[in-house]
């Protein structure tokens, strides 16, 4: 499931369904979404039809009242009531900061201001939420590039529903994926010209983490907040978003079709890496980075090797690169083994075994190759990763202490092998 649902306008339209919570359910696809600006939609396109089709019935628009005179607001239409929440009280131009901002600090700050100057706002958010989610109605809040004011509000929700931090910093992270999108449409409105700023429409794991450790030093948590700042009864708030906001994940496994990738998954590929990059971040691993693998690379992979392509109930579910020769981590070798590489889920709503499911194929298809062994390396500082293989059966054979992959400086890998019966 890619959480950005495709528009021809709008580049960070976003479903918050799927994500798990720390009793074990999930929040209900459908009901719950996050947007850049609707001023985009227009009626009579495909944009105003799929909008239409997803039976949303109230917008909430974080913007200033002077950013809807200039840039509009979503159309009217009978099914949809639309309230205007400015959240933010003290507006500043992140295209024209200065290049030694650190969007870390600076933007969490700012987030600490909308949290303490937005109350009355951020309060009026929260009851219209609830009001929807008991009529079961889907619900929008957006502002102009859905990334701060709507990733507060997100936050701030998300961890009512019970879902944990570091999830909640992956769901502000992924805006990146709209990064450049976003900045070419902020170009394209100023005459060719580029922000000034370097992070103008980026979205660093640090900002949030940042600004939640903030208001827990302030508040003691986010529940803290709503009741201190906001006057509410964070419990009874919680209990009804619960309620009706989350469901049990679902209880059978579905299929996986398995396929070769072909040079049109490229981009599919591309997106889906970066996602699992922005996963990693967003729980310290520092592994992968978004924009390291383009389409060139997959592309390549394809004509070189075997990538193969995992779906369940018709959605991209996982996929996996698989080497015949890997002489960066494992010298030169004789033709008895695969290379497993990149494999990759889709996080939080993949099939339950799917990353062990791509291994046991990537394992049938180097037996099908008379290749007795399996190999693969990770990162000698990702733990977790190693342990993942051992568990599928794989040893430890040695070190590569300066691998090198054409994209940047030489990292440490472990090399782990697995005899293939």
């Amino acid at each position: 499931m890619d959480r950005h649902i495709p528009f021809a306008g709008l580049h960070n339209f976003r479903d918050l369904g799927g994500y798990p919570t720390t009793d074990g359910r999930r929040v209900r696809p459908g009901r719950l979404y996050r947007s850049d600006s609707l001023g985009k939609l227009a009626p009579g396109t495909p944009d105003w039809d799929r909008f239409l089709s997803l039976g949303i019935g109230t917008v909430i628009d974080l913007r200033h009242p002077w950013e809807i005179d200039a840039r509009g607001r979503i159309p009217e239409h009978p099914s949809v009531t639309y309230h205007n929440l400015s959240i933010e009280h003290r507006p500043y131009n992140q295209a024209a900061l200065g290049p030694d901002v650190d969007p870390g600090p600076y933007l969490a700050e700012r987030f600490m201001e909308v949290a303490e100057d937005g109350t009355k706002e951020i309060r009026r958010a929260l009851e219209l939420v609830t009001d929807a989610a008991r009529s079961a109605t889907p619900l929008v809040f957006h502002c102009a590039s859905g990334k701060d004011r709507t990733g507060e509000l997100a936050a701030l929700l998300l961890t009512l529903l019970g879902v944990d931090e570091p999830t909640v910093v992956e769901d502000f992270t992924l805006t990146e994926l709209a990064t450049p999108a976003l900045r070419a449409e902020w170009t394209a409105r100023n005459d060719g010209r580029v922000p000034h700023w370097p992070g103008f429409g980026h979205a660093p794991a640090a900002v949030m983490r940042l600004f939640l450790t903030a208001l827990k030093a302030r508040y003691g948590s986010v529940e803290g907040y709503v009741e201190q700042a906001l006057s509410m009864n964070a419990r009874d708030l919680a209990a009804t978003l619960r309620a009706h906001l989350l469901e049990a994940p679902p209880a059978g496994r579905p299929p996986l079709t398995l396929r070769p990738a072909t040079d049109a998954d490229a981009p599919a590929l591309v997106r889906l890496r970066d996602t699992a990059a922005l996963w990693q971040l967003a729980r310290g691993i520092d592994q992968w980075k978004p924009g390291e693998k383009d389409e060139a690379h997959f592309r390549t992979r394809v004509r070189e090797g075997e990538v193969w392509l995992a779906h369940a109930d018709g959605r991209l579910a996982g996929a996996y690169e698989l080497w015949w020769t890997d002489p960066a981590a494992w010298g030169e070798r004789p033709p008895d083994a695969g290379y497993i590489h990149r494999l990759m889920t889709v996080p939080h709503t993949s099939p339950p075994g799917t990353g062990r499911a791509l291994l046991d194929h990537a394992e049938s298809r180097i037996r099908a190759a008379g290749r007795p062994y399996g190999r693969l390396d990770c990162l000698s500082t990702n733990p977790r990763l190693r342990a993942y293989y051992e568990s599928a059966g794989y040893t430890v054979t040695g070190e590569q202490p300066a691998k090198q992959d054409g994209t940047g400086s030489p990292y440490a890998v472990t090399l782990m092998e697995k005899r293939l019966g």
